[in-house]
């Protein structure tokens, strides 16, 4: 069930992406040139807590019953290059932990156990801008660089390694979302919520997948100058 409400996600948001863009295609003919039809760029500094967990595959769907999420923190900087008034390129390079956590009597570790992935990440997006609204998809690739696994009260750091044990350091996966934006005084508010699904299996002899749900707030000023715009 829930594999099957995260294809439905997936296939929501890349059918909406779609949508979004052929109406703002379309719009474009009709485009009135005026102050408020223009590529808009923005950076601002991000700090998030974000909700993730690990996916095991379908080897070990017994699991899905012991699974729990937890919670990670973002942190670092993001960037929206203005094309046209309604498309934009997004760059961000982020700190982001990522884990999960399963309950006792699981298959896997027995006992109650939690996992901490230490990464930087950076995904491209592109996002479609329809009025305030917007839908945000692209690439993301990470690193992993530390981590660590609790089980029951012992904790051990865990091993980058070719080894039954051994994690993987680089990850690529997908990112999708939407957001609102609000205009205040000559700032912008905006509220983005993103789903990060992983691609890649990040373990070398498991199966194990990052998933994770981002909500961000960003609060940032219009650049006066913008060079990549096309208005």
């Amino acid at each position: 069930m829930n594999k099957n409400r995260k294809t439905g996600f997936l296939l929501g948001m890349v059918f909406l992406s779609a949508t979004v863009f052929g109406q703002t295609n379309g719009s474009e003919s009709n485009k009135q040139t005026n102050g408020e039809k223009m590529a808009k760029t923005y950076l601002d500094l991000m700090v998030n807590v974000v909700s993730t967990n690990v996916n095991y595959g379908d080897a070990n769907g017994a699991l899905t019953d012991y699974k729990k999420s937890t919670n990670g923190i973002q942190a670092g900087v993001s960037f929206q290059a203005g094309i046209t008034h309604n498309f934009s390129l997004v760059s961000e390079l982020y700190f982001i932990r990522k884990g999960g956590q399963l309950n006792a009597t699981n298959p896997l570790t027995t006992t109650e156990s939690t996992l901490h992935l230490n990464a930087i990440e950076l995904p491209i997006l592109a996002r479609f801008h329809m009025g305030k609204f917007y839908v945000n998809a692209g690439p993301s690739i990470a690193y992993n660089f530390s981590g660590n696994r609790k089980i029951a009260d012992q904790s051990t750091k865990l091993l980058f390694e070719n080894s039954g044990e051994g994690f993987k350091r680089l990850e690529a996966g997908i990112q999708l979302g939407g957001g609102i934006e609000f205009p205040f005084k000559q700032k912008r508010i905006a509220l983005d919520i993103r789903y990060n699904y992983g691609l890649t299996n990040i373990a070398y002899e498991k199966e194990m997948y990052n998933r994770a749900l981002m909500i961000s707030v960003h609060f940032s000023k219009l650049w006066k100058t913008n060079p990549l715009g096309r208005n």
